[in-house]
């Protein structure tokens, strides 16, 4: 559910079979979720060449993954 509120508390009720159970209630502004969105689109491929690593930080850094890879 969407609202818009016009003050700053509100109130909500809950199902009675909700009593005594932990429940969570999320609240967040509807511009941020699509920001966050965003951010979680990028692909891995994205990153691609960014580190900038001398050759032989490449080549540490590759051992580095296939050691992590065969753990």
């Amino acid at each position: 559910m969407k609202l818009i509120p016009k003050h700053q508390d509100i109130s909500i009720r809950i199902p009675q079979n909700y009593i005594g159970k932990p429940i969570e209630v999320l609240l967040y502004v509807g511009d941020e979720l699509q920001e966050e969105k965003r951010i979680e689109s990028k692909k891995p491929s994205d990153f691609r060449g960014k580190l900038k690593l001398a050759d032989e930080q490449y080549i540490d850094f590759q051992n580095h993954v296939k050691n992590i890879r065969n753990e």
